[in-house]
């Protein structure tokens, strides 16, 4: 069988919406928009803080102004305090701006420079000292995490059990009057995963995410399709949490992509099944014979399985021909582009596009997942 190579390049036409569905000549692509904006939405800063503190379009500009006028007391301020600063504090409410020193004799300098001064035992050299020491101990039992509270200088641990608090303060040795216990029922979360199958929105349409994946530097993200966006394409997470950026992408000629993660959005080894209940967790990416059964995952139909009919197939899309395709009789739908094939625990490829429709089925093609993965020096996440 010839080889699929995909290259870096950039292909040009590249469809940025969802899944094109035709491949006969003249057939237009079907493109699947964003989700309608949210009600309320603020389309500044100042809008943001009316909405989300409940002020007064006159109070938000005051708080903004303050805030401004305090960024640049804050540097004059923490020069005159010299080396017994320890933190600044910004009070929204009565929009002043307090210093913190560790010496009193400080006071007076911080206070000639237009802030509110007070003094405090450890301030953020001496809580940062702390948390360096309970970092070195590590998460204990029913334990959430720690920080420095700089406003009441003390360390506060969060915690749903409180004896772990307890063990992690005696096993770290720090000072336990300069130590607060809270307890809690909340567990942090990841903000987004990324789950093979789940939608992911770039401008003004949708995708699905195909395999969470990590390139030679080590920044997470997941391959998908090419057609769902161009290098520098921003792309976000089903709940609008997490972000990325295409790092690469190529189409046509091949239909494949990478998305770097930027922030809240972790890899998993998993792909969602939808309908069928939960997840399937990805254990590498051997090639399925042809004949095999296949399973897709996509954002639009979720869960669907049939055969590998064919590989190395070219398809026409009025975008573009692609080459090197694997034809299949799963169906799909606008929005299902870049989502999953997945046979047994081993990942297969990509969805790029087909003809039909989930309610009287056809045929669909995907793009090969590990030329991806050798062109792009990337690893599939399979734990």
């Amino acid at each position: 069988m010839r080889p699929s190579p995909v290259v870096s390049a950039i292909g040009t036409g590249a469809l940025a919406f969802g899944l094109a569905l035709s491949v006969t000549p003249g057939a237009t692509a079907a493109t699947v928009p964003a989700e309608p904006s949210p009600q309320g939405e603020a389309a500044t800063m100042q809008e943001a803080l009316e909405r989300d503190f409940g002020l007064t379009p006159f109070e938000a500009e005051d708080l903004l102004d303050a805030q401004h006028e305090a960024s640049g007391l804050d540097e004059t301020a923490a020069e005159a305090a010299g080396d017994a600063y320890g933190g600044s504090v910004f009070d929204t409410d009565t929009m002043e701006l307090t210093v913190l020193v560790t010496d009193s004799s400080a006071a007076g300098a911080v206070e000639a420079a237009g802030a509110e001064a007070e003094v405090v035992s450890h301030g953020t050299e001496g809580l940062d000292t702390i948390i360096d020491e309970l970092d070195a101990v590590g998460a204990q039992p029913g334990v959430v995490g720690w920080y420095p509270d700089v406003a009441n200088d003390t360390v506060v641990i969060e915690a749903t059990d409180t004896a772990g608090a307890e063990d992690l303060i005696e096993t770290a040795g720090v000072d336990s009057s300069a130590v607060q216990v809270e307890e809690t029922d909340q567990t942090p979360q990841l903000y987004a995963d990324i789950i093979g199958g789940d939608a992911y929105y770039m401008g003004g349409g949708r995708c699905s995410v195909g395999f969470a994946a990590t390139d030679s530097s080590g920044n997470d993200g997941f391959v998908t399709a090419g057609h769902c966006g161009t290098v520098g394409t921003s792309a976000e997470s089903s709940d609008r949490t997490g972000s990325g950026t295409f790092a690469e992408s190529v189409f046509p000629g091949n239909d494949a992509a990478f998305v770097r993660a930027t922030s809240n959005w972790t890899v998993t080894n998993l792909v969602n099944m939808y309908n069928s209940g939960g997840t399937q967790a990805v254990g590498g990416s051997s090639q399925a014979p042809i004949g095999s059964a296949v399973c897709r995952s996509g954002s639009t139909t979720g869960w669907h399985c049939g055969t590998i009919q064919a590989r190395g197939q070219s398809v026409s899309y009025p975008q573009g021909t692609v080459n090197d395709m694997t034809r299949t009789d799963v169906c799909a739908e606008p929005g299902d582009s870049g989502g999953s094939f997945i046979s047994g625990d081993q990942a297969q490829g990509m969805t790029s596009g087909g003809s039909g429709n989930c309610t009287w089925g056809g045929t669909t093609y995907y793009q090969e997942i590990n030329p991806a993965l050798s062109s792009w020096n990337l690893s599939l996440v399979t734990s």
